[in-house]
């Protein structure tokens, strides 16, 4: 498929209704940055283009938050160089494009806990937002064995220490750290469980919605309960 042929594809695909529940939670306002395409129908068209590597870089480049969302699902991390990875957590547009795609793609490069690193001192929200779920991802899906514990450790000890007074979203997403080293990391497990307690509640603006920031004490120790605190993911891509 072309460009065109996947934006006409995209267009079609969209409702009002998905860009008004969309719109809530943070996407675009202009509806030709945002047609309001739901991700289970986006996932059939993923797999059409699966490993067009260029036209997943021509999706990201419209700005348009479903060509983004899919580009995506469709692109190779690992194939992509520092400088693209960093132009698409730059220009991401709203949280799903900054904490869900641009941390699945960015995990899946070899350098992905170098850039997670840099995003996190990034001076925009949204990019440090990008950082922490990098992170996050990376322990979803790294062996702890390859893993350097001692920069997981310094960089929960550093949410636990700024996550009350960083912006929300970035709240969100260290928050969202804490749990993915209790639940992935066993080394860390019980210092991330004892981050979790210092840390408590995370109030986080969700402007309005009925989504709510999970309790990071509550998320771990139903990992554990569950017994899988420590199985990893093989992609960090839901």
């Amino acid at each position: 498929m072309t460009l065109d042929e996947v934006m006409t594809t995209l267009r079609a695909l969209g409702s009002e209704q998905t860009r008004k529940v969309m719109r809530k939670h943070g996407a675009p306002a202009s509806d030709e940055a945002f047609f309001g395409v739901l991700v289970g129908d986006l996932k059939p068209l993923a797999k059409k283009i699966k490993g067009d590597q260029a036209l997943a870089s021509a999706l990201y480049a419209t700005g348009n938050s479903d060509a983004m969302y899919l580009a995506g699902l469709v692109a190779d991390g690992a194939k992509m160089s520092r400088d693209e990875l960093n132009a698409w957590a730059t220009s991401a547009t709203w949280q799903m494009i900054s904490e869900y795609t641009v941390a699945w793609v960015a995990s899946d490069h070899p350098e992905a806990w170098s850039l997670a690193s840099e995003w996190i001192n990034h001076s925009e929200p949204h990019v440090q937002s990008s950082g922490w779920s990098t992170a996050a991802s990376v322990l979803s899906i790294t062996d702890d064995a390859r893993l350097n514990l001692d920069a997981v450790r310094a960089l929960l000890q550093r949410a636990v220490s700024e996550v009350h007074a960083a912006p929300d979203r970035v709240r969100y997403t260290m928050n969202g750290f804490i749990i993915a080293v209790g639940a992935y990391v066993t080394p860390l497990g019980p210092e991330a469980l004892a981050a979790a307690e210092s840390i408590g509640k995370v109030t986080v603006n969700m402007g309005g919605t009925a989504c709510k920031v999970p309790l990071a004490t509550e998320s771990i120790q139903k990992v554990i309960g569950l017994g899988r605190q420590g199985k990893k993911r093989k992609t960090a891509m839901c």
